[in-house]
């Protein structure tokens, strides 16, 4: 048969699972996850590779309404990657009306001509499923799906299917990279990100969206990992609250992730946490370009 692949930019509003999908369908964690919408602020790329066929998906930010800089990235980010792949998955959430954010995504679907699968996500939430057969109506009235696959990014359910409808759109000629590849991401951002994480899970509500997480340093010394990231806030009161009473916060955050960066480089790590104010950082390009955000690779 030869070798097949395809990429495919994983696209939808926020929170429905796109980076849990991810995970799954790849079979490693290489994209953070949170119960908080607008997780995924830059394009992370995952890869699959099984037997002759090759999936290379490219997990986007939810589509949103810019109102910082940092928003405009994520919102061009999605709208690059829409451009640039040879399909898009876009992601719903499991009997979820139709939003503006999937309506503009369809859009420009129709804008660059490009194959599209949905992916109904959040199945096991699901007691009664007989009103999937309305959503799937209303999203296939809305646009020509090649497939619509209820699936469970938690439970593994649909994933199969899922799978198998990916690989019926790939095209024949070499693999973009190594078998054993699994992401593009450097591992000082996967460290970074893993932090952010924790950040996200145990912070208040007002807190995560204004922090963002820098490795600093990444050395191995007597097969342990050590790693010195920066947490940076826009607030100085925000400061006070991630690090918490006595430094608990903080502790709770570093134990949490270094139990996840332990599993990820199956090596003992020396986590250390350091807390800067950098204020509106969100709002500052020039701020957004020193902590990683490369306006650059958007453009290319």
């Amino acid at each position: 048969m030869g070798q097949r692949s395809a990429y495919f930019a994983i696209v939808g509003k926020p929170n429905v699972g796109k980076s849990s999908l991810l995970n799954r369908l790849i079979g490693q964690k290489v994209a953070i996850v949170s119960k908080k919408p607008q997780t995924t602020r830059t394009r992370i790329m995952g890869v699959l590779t099984q037997g002759e066929f090759q999936l290379v998906f490219l997990d986007t930010p939810g589509l949103i309404r810019a109102k910082t800089s940092l928003g405009d990235y994520m919102v061009r980010s999605v709208t690059q990657s829409i451009s640039g792949v040879d399909a898009c998955l876009l992601v719903a959430e499991a009997q979820g009306k139709i939003s503006r954010a999937d309506e503009e995504l369809v859009r420009r679907f129709r804008a660059e001509q490009v194959p599209a699968l949905l992916a109904i996500n959040k199945l096991d939430l699901l007691k009664d499923k007989s009103p999937l057969m309305e959503q799937i109506a209303a999203f296939s009235a809305l646009y020509p799906f090649r497939a619509v696959v209820p699936v469970s990014a938690r439970t593994g359910e649909g994933i199969e299917e899922l799978l198998q409808e990916l690989k019926n759109l790939t095209v024949p000629g070499g693999h973009f990279f190594p078998e054993d590849a699994l992401t593009d991401q450097p591992e000082r951002v996967i460290a970074s990100e893993l932090v952010r994480e924790k950040l996200l899970r145990f912070l208040d509500q007002e807190v995560p969206h204004g922090v963002a997480a820098v490795t600093e340093q990444m050395k191995e010394r007597n097969k342990t990992l050590e790693l010195d990231v920066t947490i940076y806030c826009e607030r100085s009161g925000h400061k006070g609250i991630i690090i918490g009473k006595g430094g608990a916060m903080l502790k709770k955050v570093g134990s949490a992730a270094r139990e996840d960066l332990e599993k990820f480089f199956g090596c003992k790590v020396n986590l250390r946490l350091w807390v800067k104010v950098k204020e509106d950082w969100r709002q500052r390009p020039e701020t957004l370009q020193g902590l990683g955000f490369s306006w650059k690779d958007l453009e290319s």
